[in-house]
């Protein structure tokens, strides 16, 4: 398991995380999220860039992801295995 994000931005209202991506990211990975006060999984729904569906992300780019709880800016995005 090691970091492939950080989530710089996070939209109350939508659920939304936006992600700066440092590895590889697509729909149907099983991603946690550790942050400082909460940590918790689950499974990537949705990846969007410029307001566009995509199917995944690359290193480098900012990419919005809706998550299932709330997430604090600053917070690590972590790929599991399997």
């Amino acid at each position: 398991m090691k970091p492939i994000g950080k989530i710089i931005h996070y939209y109350d209202k939508l659920g939304v995380a936006i992600v700066r991506l440092s590895g590889a990211l697509k729909v149907g990975d099983k991603i946690k999220v550790e942050g400082n006060k909460n940590e918790f999984e689950q499974t990537v729904d949705s990846i969007q860039m410029d307001h566009k569906e995509i199917t995944a992300g690359e290193t480098g780019q900012e990419v919005g992801i809706k998550l299932n709880q709330k997430a604090n800016e600053g917070a690590l995005v972590i790929k599991l295995e399997g």
